[in-house]
């Protein structure tokens, strides 16, 4: 199974990482981690990634991986990656994504009129390319799987192991990843979080989000 990892500038470390703990057990999982150059990507957080392959050298995937971050704003307006988004996608059996990678997968005219989900702060920003935003962890629309924010790409690529490996396989890579959730704190969903706390953070998101356009 080709999996293809899109790599840019500023994506969120754990869109790309978390997934990337679960999909790389898969049976015969060949793993490509994908930008347009190659070598080491910063984070958003700091961390680097690094991409193994250029856009030219993937053209196909059975497994196409979109993460988000703040560079997401950015990279929904660059025509090459676009371009690649669409090209991989027409090949593949299942297009993922975490986070705002949802919004690159609407800025490719991929989501329009389909459900889809993102991070809570973004969901006006999906609607603007057309697709129909739902407040849930993990939404599947057909061959698209899109997961809400940043933690939750764990809970998508558990998803996709359950349907591509059986139940088996997902709960033998969930119990290897020991993957128990159990926070200190009930303030990870924005429907139960305190109204201050939300305003606070949205303020935020967006504040950098505007310094990185």
């Amino acid at each position: 199974m080709k999996i293809a990892i899109l790599v840019f500038d500023e994506l969120t470390a754990l869109d790309a990482v978390g997934p990337y703990e679960v999909l790389h057990f898969l049976p015969g999982a060949e793993v490509h981690w994908v930008a347009k150059r190659r070598g080491a990507h910063r984070c958003d957080g700091g961390l680097s990634v690094v991409a193994d392959h250029t856009l030219e050298q993937v053209q196909s995937a059975d497994l196409l991986l979109i993460p988000g971050g703040f560079g997401a704003r950015a990279a929904q307006r660059d025509h090459e990656l676009l371009d690649w988004i669409r090209k991989v996608d027409a090949t593949s059996t299942t297009t993922a994504t975490v986070c705002t990678g949802s919004i690159l997968l609407g800025a490719a005219g991929l989501l329009r009129g389909r459900r889809a989900t993102t991070h809570w702060a973004f969901y006006d920003q999906l609607a603007a390319h057309g697709a129909k935003p739902v407040a849930e962890r993990v939404v599947r629309a057909g061959k698209y799987a899109t997961a809400a924010g940043v933690s939750a790409g764990i809970d998508l690529a558990l998803t996709l192991a359950l349907e591509l490996a059986g139940p088996e396989r997902a709960a033998g890579i969930q119990l290897g990843i020991e993957y128990d959730p159990a926070p200190p704190l009930d303030a990870g969903n924005a429907a139960r979080a305190p109204r201050a706390l939300y305003d606070r953070l949205y303020a935020a998101m967006h504040t950098r989000d505007a310094e990185v356009a």
